[in-house]
C-alpha cells in the first residue's frame, strides 16, 4: 500500500467507530495531516446507524444500509483499522488494550463507544432476550427470527421510552405486513414515553393503541423466561422475542481507566477532553459537564468538527476550539409505516407521510456521506516520461499480498536450476515449495517468502504473512522449525518504530510459536511502506510431499475458498464491502498444521498462493507429467469474490497468471482460477479411495475443504467440467 511522504510522528487511536468518529474519518481523508498515523478500533467492520434501525425493522431499508462501512472508511483515511473491542485503557503508559492481540500505543486518543445496557444482568435476559444496543447484532437477531418462524408472533420490548416505542411500531408494521397475527407488549419500571413532550406523548400512545400493542408502565419484570416475561406483580407476558431497550449505561471497562466519569460515562469538558488531555471523548458515551445534553445523535454528529479540529490542534500547537450543543433538537420518530412524528419542545407536535420523507431524506443524506467517498486520485506524473511509463502504472493502485508478486513464467525464468550443482547435501527442487536440506541425517526444508502490506493493521498483517511463509512448510508434510524475520517498516520516529516492532514481533512470535516454530532473529530497515517475511526451516519426519508424485485418478482437495486477490484488489479500490474484506481475514488467518497432518500420505501438494488455483495445479501438472481436470461448481470461493469478479475486478498479478493458460474461456468463473491467493489453502491430490474419508477429517477440523477435480493422463494441462 502507499506509504505517507513524510515520517510518521505520532499516533492518534480513535476506540469505537461511533457517529463522531466516523465523520472524522472521514474528515481527515478529505484533509489527512502529514505525519500523523491515525488507528480506528472497533469490534465489527461495520457501524450500524441508529436513524434507520427503526426502518430496517419495519422493511424499510435492507440491512446493508444499515451500516457504515468502516473498513472502505478507513481505506478513505488511510487509518490502521483494529477489528476488536478495546477492553481498558492504560493512561499511564498510553496504551490500549484489545484481547487477542498486542496492546496498541496512542499520542493522543478519542473514545465514542456508545452506550450499552444492564439488563444482561436481569435473570434470563442473556440467555432468552437481545438487546436493542449494539445494533448490529440486533438487526441480525431479529432477521433471523423472521427468516426462522412462521405463523402468530408473540414479542415484548423493555424500555417504553422513544426508541423502545419505535422498534415496537415497527415490528408491528413488519409483521402485519408479513401476515403474521403479532401479540406485541411495550413494557416499563417508569412512565412510558416520558422523554418526549406531552402533545407528542398522547400522539403515539394512540398510535401504540391503534395498532393494539400494550403497554405497561410502572411495573418492574422479575425474570425472562425461553417464552415468557414474568413480571414482579406475578403476571406472565408471553413473549417468542424479547428485546431490551432500556438500561442504557456505560461500558464497563472505562470506570478502570482512572478518568473521570459522571454516572459511569466520561466526564469531558467544552473541548471534548476528559480528565486527561490527551483523551477525549465523544458520543454516548461522554457526560459533557459544560451542558448536559440527553443521549442523543444529534449531539454526537455535531461534535464531530469539533473533535476534527481540536485532534489536529493537539498535534500542531494550535489552540483548541469550544463545543457549543443546541439548547433545543429535534425529534423525529418512526411511527412503523412510512410515517413519522416530529417532536420539538416549544412546538406543536406534527405526524404524518410529510414527516417520514422528511426523516428519510435528512437518514439518507447523513449516509451518503460514508458512500458517495470522493475517488482517490491517480499520482500526477512528471510533465516529462517515457512513453510506456503511464501503461506500466496502470489505473488501478497496485495490489499487495501475493497480487504484488513477480509472474510465474518471469520467476521461473530467473531461478532456473543451475547446470551444476556444486553442494551434495541439498536436493534440487525447481518450482516446488521449499529446497530440501540434508542436514546430520534429518531432512530439512527451508523457504523465505515476504508480503507487501495490504492492510495497515500490524497484527492482522504480520498473522497473514507468517501463516503465508508456513503455507511453504506444511505443503511438504514438513513440521515448522526455527524462523527469521525479515521487516521494512515505514518512515517513523523511533518513538513509533518501538510501537510497531512491538506489535509486529509479539504477534509473529505467538502465531509461530502455535505452528510449533521458534523465531531465532531478523532483519529491519525503513522504507516508504511495510513489507513483512520470514525465512523458515522445517523438519520432515518422513519423506517430503513434492510437486512430482501426482497420479491418474487422484482426486484434488484444496483446503481454503479462493477469491482473495480479487477481494484485496477491491478493497484497495474502496469496491469491497467491509464484511467481505473481514471473513477474507480470517480465512487468511487460519492456519495449515492440521490440514498439512491430515493430508500427509498425499501422493502430490502445493499451497495455493501467487500463481492461483490454475497456476499451482500446473504445476503439479507439469512436474508429475499428467493433465487434470477441475469443477468449476465444487471450487470453494470466499464470500463476494464471485460477485466482485462480475464487475471486471482483478488483481494486477491476474494477466500474468491468466497467460499461463490461453485456451481456458475467460468468464468470472474461470477468472478466479487465475486469481493470486494470498496465505491460501493446500491442494493435495490424493488417492481417490480416501478422498471423501480426508475431506471429512479436513472438515471436521475446521476446514472448509471442497473435492475440486482429479488429477488425468495427457500432456500437462487443465480441463474444466
Amino acid at each position: 500500500m502507499n506509504g505517507p511522504t513524510f515520517p510518521l510522528t505520532h499516533d492518534v487511536v480513535l476506540i469505537g467507530g461511533g457517529h463522531t468518529h466516523a465523520l472524522v474519518l472521514r474528515m481527515w481523508g478529505m484533509r489527512p495531516l502529514p505525519g500523523a498515523r491515525l488507528t480506528l478500533i472497533n469490534p465489527d467492520p461495520g457501524a450500524a446507524y441508529s436513524g434507520m434501525l427503526p426502518g430496517h425493522i419495519a422493511g424499510h431499508y435492507d440491512r446493508e444500509s444499515l451500516d457504515i462501512d468502516l473498513v472502505r472508511l478507513a481505506r478513505f483515511a488511510n487509518a490502521r483499522l483494529v477489528l476488536g473491542a478495546a477492553t481498558h485503557l492504560d493512561t499511564a503508559n498510553g496504551m490500549i488494550h484489545v484481547p487477542g492481540r498486542p496492546p496498541i500505543g496512542y499520542d493522543l486518543a478519542s473514545i465514542d463507544i456508545g452506550i450499552t445496557s444492564d439488563l444482561p444482568d436481569l435473570p434470563g435476559f442473556s440467555d432468552h432476550a437481545i438487546p436493542a444496543k449494539p445494533l448490529g447484532p440486533f438487526a441480525s437477531a431479529w432477521t433471523s427470527f423472521l427468516e426462522k418462524t412462521t405463523g402468530p408472533a408473540r414479542v415484548t420490548v423493555i424500555g417504553a421510552g422513544v426508541a423502545g416505542a419505535e422498534l415496537a411500531m415497527s415490528l408491528h408494521h413488519r409483521l402485519k405486513r408479513s401476515g403474521r397475527p403479532a401479540t406485541i407488549t411495550l413494557i416499563d419500571r417508569s412512565n412510558a414515553l416520558s422523554d418526549t413532550a406531552p402533545g407528542a406523548r398522547d400522539k403515539l400512545l394512540n398510535k401504540l393503541e391503534n395498532f393494539g400493542i400494550t403497554v405497561i408502565e410502572r411495573t418492574g419484570i422479575a425474570r425472562i423466561e425461553a417464552n415468557a416475561v414474568q413480571l414482579e406483580n406475578g403476571k406472565q407476558i408471553p413473549s417468542d422475542f424479547t428485546i431490551g431497550a432500556a438500561g442504557a449505561t456505560s461500558h464497563q471497562w472505562l470506570a478502570r481507566s482512572g478518568l473521570d466519569l459522571t454516572d459511569g460515562f466520561l466526564t469531558t469538558s467544552e473541548t471534548l477532553q476528559t480528565s486527561d488531555p490527551a483523551v477525549f471523548a465523544a458520543g454516548d458515551c461522554a457526560h459533557f459537564a459544560p451542558s448536559p445534553r440527553p443521549k442523543a445523535g444529534v449531539f454526537a454528529v455535531r461534535q464531530a468538527p469539533v473533535l476534527f479540529h481540536n485532534l489536529r490542534a493537539r498535534l500542531t500547537k494550535t489552540p483548541l476550539r469550544p463545543y457549543r450543543p443546541q439548547k433545543r433538537y429535534l425529534k423525529l420518530i418512526s411511527l412503523g409505516g412510512k410515517s413519522a412524528l416530529a417532536d420539538r419542545p416549544g412546538l406543536p407536535a406534527v405526524a404524518g407521510p410529510l414527516i417520514w420523507r422528511w426523516k428519510d431524506h435528512i437518514d439518507r443524506k447523513f449516509m451518503d456521506r460514508f458512500t458517495d467517498l470522493p475517488a482517490m486520485p491517480a499520482p500526477r506524473l512528471p510533465r516529462e516520461h517515457t512513453a510506456t511509463l503511464r501503461d506500466t502504472i496502470g489505473d488501478k493502485p497496485m495490489c499487495g499480498g501475493c497480487g504484488a508478486k513477480v509472474g510465474r513464467d518471469t520467476l521461473t525464468r530467473a531461478l532456473a536450476a543451475p547446470t551444476h550443482a556444486i553442494r551434495d547435501d541439498i536436493t534440487a527442487l525447481p518450482g516446488d515449495d521449499a529446497a530440501l536440506l540434508h542436514t546430520g541425517g534429518a531432512q530439512q526444508v527451508m523457504t523465505s517468502d515476504h508480503l507487501r502490506a495490504f492492510t495497515n493493521d500490524p497484527d492482522t498483517m504480520t498473522r497473514i504473512a507468517a501463516i503465508h511463509a508456513l503455507g511453504d512448510i506444511w505443503a511438504m508434510g514438513a513440521e515448522p522449525q526455527a524462523a527469521t524475520a525479515t521487516l521494512i517498516l515505514p518512515r517513523q520516529s523511533e518513538a513509533l518504530q518501538s510501537r510497531l516492532l512491538a506489535e509486529i514481533m509479539t504477534t509473529a512470535r505467538d502465531t509461530l510459536h502455535k505452528a510449533g516454530a521458534e523465531i531465532v532473529g531478523g532483519h529491519t530497515s525503513l522504507g516508504d511502506e511495510l513489507t513483512i517475511g520470514f525465512t523458515l526451516t522445517g523438519l520432515c519426519r518422513t519423506e517430503p510431499i513434492k510437486l512430482q508424485g501426482a497420479k491418474p485418478g487422484d482426486a484434488l482437495i484444496l483446503t481454503k475458498p479462493i477469491g482473495s486477490g480479487t477481494i484485496l484488489a477491491a478493497e484497495m479500490q474502496m469496491k469491497a464491502r467491509g464484511d467481505w474484506v473481514a471473513n477474507a481475514y480470517r480465512q487468511m488467518m487460519q492456519d495449515q498444521s492440521k490440514a498439512s497432518q491430515i493430508l500427509q500420505n498425499a501422493h502430490a501438494m502445493t499451497d495455493v498462493t501467487g500463481f492461483g488455483l490454475a497456476g499451482h495445479l500446473l504445476n503439479i501438472c507439469e512436474t508429475s507429467g499428467t493433465a487434470a481436470s477441475l469443477s468449476l461448481k465444487d471450487i470453494p470461493t470466499l464470500e463476494g469474490a464471485q460477485t466482485l469478479a462480475e464487475t471486471g475486478i482483478r488483481s494486477t498479478l491476474y494477466p500474468q497468471n491468466r497467460a499461463l493458460l490461453p485456451d481456458l474461456p475467460e468468464t468470472p468463473d474461470t477468472d478466479l482460477l487465475f486469481d493470486p491467493q494470498t496465505a491460501g489453502g493446500l491442494l493435495a491430490a490424493v488417492p481417490a479411495e480416501k478422498a471423501t474419508a480426508l475431506l471429512q477429517q479436513l472438515q471436521n477440523a475446521g476446514y472448509p475443504a471442497a473435492l475440486i477435480g482429479q488429477i488425468t493422463e495427457g500432456p500437462p494441462g487443465i480441463t474444466l467440467t
